[in-house]
């Protein structure tokens, strides 16, 4: 029996999560964008990484203690730690510079890159459908930037670059699922961003302006959290290929928080790239996840000795 039936309920909840996440990635990076008007993106990532670090150790070590947040493979982890705070720097200093909607479009060819170091680095097989729809994502991504044209300036190419940083992270993610506790993959991405972002202080500090703007440095980092959390626990109760397509209401949020915030909304070429990324990740998504339905069907019905 195909375990998603056997409780509805599970991937239903992960569904759910899976949306809760996304918008509070939305508000993280609508706070973010906010606060880079006044402040270093350094400045701003530092203090998201401070307040992620500080709440994490203020949930576990009361619980678990430090072995909550152990790991076994140190090297992995600060190597997933230099990846997410490179690519972070790179979404953050776009967002700065371009609309929230188009650099969020642009930054989920992750997922579709993902695909891609897969075969190479995992040793995936990929079918040819789904070769065909990372070349449309990436055409997708070429209609919101559009090469040779007054849209694309340097900073449409950071997100390309985010993505490119982003899948490493997602890899790495990836080999170390269920052999390091969630606690642990996230605690270190955040405490190496922290470390590495403490060196550039010096140069890129500038005092709160208002008492406001230390809270929405602190709730930014709050958010980051939290959102992580709820993203673990929608994947312990459903497949990621499940919940990949759920994943991509992020853009319907960006572009809303884009509209009402800045009053920045994507045009017509923007949207039909942003339409065509939507459609080749779901498609990559429902492949995969008919790719396992298949492969627990033909596992039951294997006969034991076979």
């Amino acid at each position: 029996m195909d375990q998603d039936s056997a409780s509805p309920s599970r991937p239903r909840r992960g569904m759910l999560l899976m949306l809760s996440a996304v918008m509070l990635f939305t508000a993280m990076d609508t706070l973010t964008k906010h606060l880079t008007r006044y402040y270093p993106v350094n400045m701003v990532l530092w203090a998201r990484y401070l307040v992620h670090v500080a709440l994490l150790l203020a949930l576990v070590l009361p619980r678990r203690g430090l072995s909550g947040i152990g790991t076994q493979r140190p090297a992995l982890q600060v190597l997933r730690g230099v990846l997410l705070s490179a690519a972070a720097f790179c979404f953050v200093t776009a967002i700065a510079h371009m609309p929230l909607a188009e650099a969020t479009a642009i930054a989920f060819v992750a997922p579709i890159l993902v695909t891609v170091l897969a075969v190479f680095c995992l040793k995936e097989k990929v079918e040819t459908g789904r070769w065909v729809a990372i070349a449309c994502a990436f055409g997708g991504v070429l209609v919101i930037i559009r090469p040779g044209s007054d849209v694309f300036t340097w900073a449409a190419l950071l997100p390309l670059i985010n993505a490119a940083f982003f899948a490493g992270y997602q890899v790495l993610t990836r080999r170390l699922s269920g052999l390091e506790s969630p606690y642990a993959m996230i605690f270190y991405p955040g405490l190496v961003g922290l470390i590495l972002y403490s060196f550039t202080l010096p140069y890129a500090w500038a005092p709160p302006a208002s008492l406001q703007h230390l809270a929405l440095l602190g709730v930014a980092g709050i958010l980051g959290v939290v959102s992580h959390l709820i993203l673990i626990k929608a994947f312990e109760l459903a497949p990621a290929s499940r919940l990949a397509p759920f994943s991509y209401s992020q853009l319907i949020w960006v572009t809303l928080s884009g509209l009402l915030v800045f009053g920045q909304f994507p045009d017509r070429w923007s949207l039909i790239g942003i339409g065509i990324l939507i459609a080749s990740g779901v498609y990559c998504a429902n492949h995969q996840r008919l790719s396992e339905r298949e492969a627990r069907r033909m596992l039951i019905d294997t006969p034991p000795g076979d």
